[in-house]
C-alpha cells in the first residue's frame, strides 16, 4: 500500500489523466466441464486490445488468505491499507446515501430478507424487492423508537437499507446478524467487546420491533445487519495524491467508499455503463482521476446468469 507521507513528497503536477474502471465480480467459471468462462464466451475486442497491448497482473487487495469485501476491495484499489484504516459496510452505505455518521454514531448496512413459519430464512436478498417497493417499508421501520439514542432508518438500494443509532457510549465492535446460509433463523447482534454491548443491545431490540412491524409484509418479513462500523475518519486523496478525483457509480456503497475518501461523487441519470462513461467525458478537463464502477457485471453473477 502507499506511503502516505511519501506519496505527499512525489507529488506533482501532471497534465495527464488516470481512469480507475472496476467491472465487479466479472471473473466466472464454465457452466459445464471444459466449457466457457463468461469472458471466453463474449465479444470483447476492445478489451482483447487493451490486453495485447496494455500490461496484465494480478494484485493481493489484502494480504493472503483473506477474502476481501467490497469495501476493503476497493479501499485497497485506492492505496489504502484496509487493515490499518478499517472500514465496515454500515458506515460505507449510509456514506453512499448522504446520512452522516459521526464518531460515536453505530452504522449498520441491513438486508431485507424472507424468513419461513418456522423463522428461517429463505431468501437473504428478499426477492431482490425494488427500490420502489422498498422505500415504503423502511419508512416504516423509521418510525421505531428506543428510549436513550436517536434512529435513523433510510434506504438505499432494492433490498439495502441503512440503520443508524446516535447516544452516548456506542462502540461498533459486533457481529453480523446475517448467518450467510438459507435454512437457519437470523443470527442475535453479539458484541465482540465489553464497550459494544450497549450498541448490540439497542440493534437486538431494535431487529425484534422490526420483524413485529415487517410481519405482514410477504417478501421482506424481517431483515439483517452486518458491516457494524462508524467515521473512519480517512485521509483524503487531494491532500495525499493530489489529485482531483472523481466517483461515478450506481450503487450507493461504491459512493459511499469514494466520499470517505474525498472523492467528488458524480450525479447523473440512468444504470448502464454508456450513462456512466458519458458522464466521464462531460467532467473530464475538470478531473484528475476518475473512478467508474460497473455494477452489474457483479449482481448478474451474484445471480448465476451467465
Amino acid at each position: 500500500m502507499a506511503n502516505f507521507d511519501l506519496m505527499r513528497e512525489l507529488q506533482q503536477k501532471s497534465p495527464s489523466k488516470i481512469v480507475l474502471l472496476i467491472m465487479d465480480g466479472l471473473g466466472g467459471l464454465p457452466m459445464e466441464p471444459g466449457g466457457s468462462t463468461e469472458l471466453e464466451a463474449a465479444n470483447i475486442p476492445n478489451m482483447n486490445l487493451l490486453a495485447k497491448e496494455g500490461t496484465l497482473g494480478q494484485i493481493v487487495p489484502i494480504r493472503l488468505g483473506i477474502t476481501p469485501g467490497s469495501g476493503p476491495a476497493h479501499l485497497a484499489l485506492f492505496g489504502y491499507d484496509p487493515v490499518q484504516h478499517e472500514i465496515g459496510r454500515g458506515v460505507l452505505e449510509a456514506a453512499g446515501i448522504g446520512l452522516p455518521v459521526n464518531a460515536g454514531d453505530v452504522a449498520a448496512r441491513a438486508n431485507f430478507c424472507t424468513l419461513d413459519s418456522e423463522g428461517k430464512i429463505t431468501d437473504r436478498r428478499a426477492g431482490r424487492i425494488s427500490s420502489e417497493k422498498s422505500a415504503p417499508i423502511v419508512k416504516r421501520l423509521d418510525a421505531i423508537e428506543i428510549p436513550g439514542v436517536k434512529i435513523d432508518v433510510r434506504p438505499v438500494k432494492e433490498y439495502r437499507f441503512v440503520v443508524v443509532i446516535r447516544g452516548e457510549g456506542l462502540e461498533p465492535e459486533i457481529d453480523d446478524t446475517d448467518p450467510q446460509a438459507t435454512g437457519v433463523p437470523p443470527l442475535p447482534a453479539k458484541a465482540r467487546d465489553p464497550g459494544s454491548e450497549k450498541a448490540a443491545r439497542i440493534f437486538n431490540t431494535w431487529l425484534a420491533a422490526a420483524r413485529k412491524v415487517l410481519a405482514d409484509e410477504p417478501i421482506a418479513n424481517a431483515a439483517t445487519l452486518r458491516g457494524f462500523s462508524t467515521d473512519p475518519g480517512l485521509p483524503k486523496m487531494l491532500d495525499i495524491y493530489g489529485l482531483r478525483s472523481a466517483c461515478i457509480a450506481v450503487y450507493p456503497m461504491y459512493k459511499g467508499v469514494s466520499s470517505l475518501v474525498g472523492m467528488d461523487v458524480q450525479q447523473f441519470n440512468g444504470d448502464h455503463p454508456e450513462d456512466e462513461f458519458a458522464t466521464a467525458a462531460r467532467i473530464w478537463d475538470d478531473y484528475d482521476f476518475f473512478f467508474i464502477h460497473i455494477k452489474k457485471t457483479d449482481s448478474t453473477g451474484e445471480d448465476g446468469d451467465f
